[in-house]
């Protein structure tokens, strides 16, 4: 595989930097490892429907899409810091 060059503000390559050597390996290792860390969203939408068909299978919990909504709703109130109503 070629290597390609990645334009990134000094700031931002000076972190990656940082978090490399505290992680002792390379930049371009560290980049790699957060891509490969990171879902794409084809991937989460994978994991939800494979958990969602778990939950029926195993517990014979059955979500809504409204419910699902919900609970969606509550995680982006929850990671905004505002308050949450209980499910």
């Amino acid at each position: 595989m070629a290597d390609t060059t990645v334009k990134v503000d000094p700031a931002v390559r000076d972190r990656l930097m940082v978090l490399a050597r505290e992680r002792g390996m390379t930049m371009r290792d560290l980049i790699a490892e957060l891509a490969g860390a990171t879902p794409t969203q084809e991937e989460l939408l994978k994991r939800y429907e494979e958990t969602r068909a778990y939950c029926e299978t195993h517990f014979g919990v059955t979500f809504t899409d409204e419910e699902s909504d919900r609970v969606e709703k509550v995680w982006q109130d929850l990671e905004a810091g505002r308050p949450v109503d209980s499910l």
